[in-house]
């Protein structure tokens, strides 16, 4: 499907130019953004922005911001980043793991711009850093809500692309799942896309007719948990990248099928990075932040949720947030049934960073 890129003013501004703002250069930064998907969609690009918004209240007339909107990944990509580049942005962040390689083909021609790719691990050039969120921690988090409250012993998840950052989710998720519930069935769902709310709607809907009461995604529109509200109660789910809050109450003020959700702040990492530019002392890094940082956090639960779950969730955010416990802990066996994690052993971050296989009691296969 090919999608229609949506210009919003900024995004026109960034293609035309302007030579107001080149008369007024070297008293601002201006901060750049390209997101994969619109960002009303409630989900992974609307955090993102709001973490753009955060940088022009932060910095007020000192900071200009600029961004495009879904922008497909690949070629429309770098042309719109070289647009992004000839229009006097000193820092842009790509947000989105397929921009990986048009950020590092434009960084090379613009060596003074900083680039700041999201959930990528190629730094090719000086002036590209990556960063990325430890979501698996966020997952193992409402894995042990799903663990603990379905019915059915069937809980599903919607997988966006099979790459590391996703397969690490689906792991935490099944393993916090079955550590609470050991008969728990984990049914994925590979829809190849991160904004499609058609796709996503049909393969909630495809879960839930196989009895799965439970849903998380990795994708980035409402469309699972407006899927989750049919079924009266029955059937919950989480937010996704962004609190999706208004799915956790419903209209009649019962709770709704948003029981909690997994925050992604890049707030502080935004500002930060903004900051530096400013400062000029920005440098290249691979940064990978999770819940000790408050990159990661974990909404609200409602009232659907029992107390005794909602104490061991506090408990284990805590945890996590101490470096007390590490999702990925042994003893873990991959899907074969070969050892991986031995008695008390972490994964270390390359291992996870490659991630490629499942961990034991998962069916299925992993596409390539």
């Amino acid at each position: 499907m090919i999608r229609r890129t949506l210009m919003t003013g900024a995004a026109l501004a960034l293609a035309l130019g302007s030579s107001a703002f080149a008369a007024s250069h070297s008293e601002t930064t201006k901060a750049c953004f390209i997101y994969v998907g619109p960002i009303g969609d409630g989900g992974w690009t609307y955090q993102h922005h709001q973490g753009a918004l955060a940088v022009k209240e932060e910095f007020g007339d000192k900071v200009e911001i600029a961004w495009q909107e879904s922008v497909p990944e690949g070629a429309d990509a770098e042309r719109a980043l070289t647009q992004m580049a000839l229009s006097g942005c000193d820092i842009i962040f790509t947000t989105s793991f397929g921009y990986m390689d048009a950020t590092n083909a434009v960084a090379e021609k613009f060596p003074d711009i900083k680039f700041e790719h999201a959930t990528g691990y190629k730094r090719e050039h000086p002036n590209v850093s990556t960063y990325d969120a430890r979501f698996y921690e966020g997952r193992a988090v409402v894995g042990h809500i799903a663990g603990s409250m379905t019915e059915t012993n069937k809980i599903g998840y919607i997988a966006s692309f099979p790459i590391p950052e996703v397969i690490q989710g689906i792991n935490s998720y099944f393993l916090h799942a079955q550590k609470v519930n050991p008969d728990v069935e984990l049914v994925v769902t590979w829809v190849y896309t991160w904004f499609d709310p058609a796709k996503e709607a049909d393969a909630a809907r495809a879960m839930i007719d196989q009895g799965v009461d439970v849903i998380t995604a990795h994708t980035d529109s409402t469309a699972p948990l407006a899927e989750a509200a049919k079924e009266g109660g029955k059937v919950i789910g989480f937010g996704q990248a962004s609190d999706m809050a208004a799915f956790m109450t419903n209209d009649d003020g019962t709770p709704g099928p948003r029981v909690a959700s997994i925050i992604d702040n890049w707030n502080p990492y935004y500002i930060k990075r903004v900051q530096a530019v400013m400062d000029g002392t920005w440098e290249q890094q691979a940064s990978w932040a999770g819940m000790p940082e408050g990159e990661v956090v974990i909404g609200e639960m409602n009232a659907l949720v029992p107390e005794n779950v909602q104490q061991e969730v506090n408990d284990m955010v805590a945890a996590i947030t101490a470096g007390e416990y590490h999702p990925f802990t042994g003893p873990i066996n991959k899907q074969d049934g070969s050892a991986w994690l031995g008695e008390g052993e972490v994964a270390d971050d390359g291992t996870l960073a490659g991630m490629n296989f499942y961990v034991e009691g998962i069916t299925g296969e992993i596409p390539n």
